[in-house]
């Protein structure tokens, strides 16, 4: 049946025509094959088309200058992003040192940490980036001091000179604090300003350069023409177990040996033990704000927010070490401790640190698993780590030594056990995963594990050595400027807080 139906009176009229069912088949078949043929003939497009603009080794590889410049930019904020969040585990630090610390060494503890970053930010623009990250030779970098004559970007990373230097500067300002640790209690001020001018200035950019100089003789050994060539690995350090925990750690110890325990402290050996902490309810969550500034240092560490596959597992395995660490260190103190059948705080928290202090050297190339795995022994090595230092009558109110030390080796050597031969090297693009660095656990010899024992032996030695002259001449200084302060300082009222600083952190109501 025909109809016609005028839609106004100037419409042209539309006339309807109802189709059978063979009809109504026969078109839908139509536009369907129609719909999959130019389906087809996109997917030949885009198949053939980039391979007559590009060769196929390049095709997926060339941007545009305005590509560029936005795949910079991303990851120039997530630089800055991870900077920040390792600039924040200040607060950690200061809360964590403090809570463990004697009520009557706080306002010293703050200050000296405040003191340690205003310091770090100066000497590491004028000097410490320059030996550390410049070209010179495999000793130490010999251009770009105060900044100058630099180019604009660093490296093939694509990021700003000077945003690079900010992420830097808060690992080195991380490195500086870490040495106060270990010498709460009896280190003069004045003391304390001379020994950050030369680890900061000095000791860490130096050998630093070694391992993450562009021409450090660790970061080159095993290639052609380089140290030991036969080796045929370099050594690795993806975000500082060494480069800023160990030379932290081991220049705290000498610290301490120097100047010898606090007036009246009475190790366990003795009969005694370490002086109660005052406050640990902000050691703990120092020690949680350092936990969460974690995530800046070991994910951003790859300097690329555009290798997502690598900054999820790095934060994947920054957890789980941690998690490992603190209940393995809980445990260890549970059964064996001086507090036996009782869950120490204290040791808790230092094993969840010492997992996240592990974790920092191997995790880009280890699996989650691999993470617990190497984060649970850190726990251990923690707690035979303090009860060692303890039993040698080294005075270290933070166990700095034993997390950032101690911790510190056992994660540079992990990477030789536990790297599980899947992951290469990060990049500006994302992973480049065509040379997958493989541990002994998964197969892949001793040559890694070698690699990593040379790398962290040189540190450890060369950092203890250097840094106990340093800390032995400046105890020679007469005073004011001797780095142990004075008896009456130590023991009068107030104790340092007052005797240095003239006030307290719980002045009297």
């Amino acid at each position: 049946m025909l109809f016609l139906k005028n839609i106004s009176k100037t419409a042209t009229p539309t006339i309807a025509v109802p189709l059978t069912k063979a009809q109504k088949w026969r078109i839908g078949i139509g536009i369907f094959s129609g719909k999959i043929l130019g389906l087809l003939i996109v997917l030949v497009a885009m198949k053939i088309i980039p391979n007559l603009i590009a060769t196929k080794a390049f095709a997926g590889d060339t941007y545009t200058p305005h590509e560029t410049s936005m795949i910079n930019s991303i990851n120039t904020v997530w630089t800055l992003v991870a900077a920040f969040l390792v600039f924040g585990m200040q607060a950690g630090f200061v809360m964590l040192e403090a809570g463990f610390a004697r009520a009557r060494e706080t306002v010293n503890v703050l200050m000296e940490c405040i003191f340690d970053t205003c310091l770090c930010g100066l000497l590491f623009w004028a000097i410490g980036y320059s030996f550390m990250f410049s070209h010179g030779n495999g000793f130490i970098g010999m251009n770009w001091f105060f900044l100058q004559g630099g180019p604009v970007t660093y490296e093939g990373t694509g990021i700003p000179l000077l945003a690079h230097w900010i992420f830097q500067f808060a690992f080195a300002d991380t490195c500086s604090t870490i040495v106060s640790g270990a010498m709460i209690g009896r280190t003069s001020f004045r003391g304390d300003i001379i020994y950050s001018v030369g680890i900061t200035g000095f000791i860490y950019p130096i050998i630093g350069h070694w391992a993450w100089g562009p021409d450090g003789f660790l970061a080159t050994m095993g290639s052609t023409g380089n140290f030991l060539p036969s080796l045929g690995q370099p050594f690795r350090d993806f975000a500082g177990s060494t480069v800023v925990h160990t030379i932290g750690g081991i220049a705290s110890l000498a610290g301490a040996i120097v100047l010898g325990p606090r007036i009246g402290r009475i190790f366990a050996r003795d009969g005694g033990g370490m002086p109660a902490p005052h406050n640990l309810t902000i050691a703990a969550v120092g020690g949680f704000i350092l936990w969460f500034g974690w995530y800046g240092f070991n994910p951003g560490s790859t300097l690329s927010a555009l290798d997502a596959d690598g900054i999820g597992r790095v934060a994947a395995n920054t957890t789980l070490a941690a998690c490992g660490g603190g209940l393995t260190a809980m445990y260890m103190a549970l059964w064996f401790g001086n507090t036996k059948g009782k869950f120490d705080l204290g040791y808790t928290v230092n094993g969840f640190l010492g997992g996240l202090v592990a974790i920092t050297c191997p995790c880009y190339w280890v699996s989650p698993l691999g993470a617990i795995l190497l984060g649970g022994v850190a726990g251990i090595v923690i707690w035979l780590a303090v009860n060692l230092i303890e039993y040698l009558r080294i005075d270290d109110p933070v166990g700095a030594v034993a997390v950032h030390g101690f911790g510190g080796i056992w994660g540079t050597l992990s990477l030789g056990l536990f790297a599980s031969g899947q992951f290469g090297s990060t990049g500006p693009l994302g992973a480049d995963n065509s040379a997958p660095v493989k541990g002994l656990f998964y197969g892949g010899g001793m040559d890694v594990l070698k690699a990593q024992f040379i790398g962290s032996a040189t540190i450890t030695i060369a950092t203890f050595a250097v840094t106990f002259i340093m800390m032995w001449l400046i105890r020679k200084l007469p005073y004011p400027y001797n780095l142990r302060l004075e008896e009456k300082g130590e023991t009068g009222p107030g104790g340092l807080d007052m005797f240095d600083h003239g006030t307290s952190a719980y002045p009297a109501q």
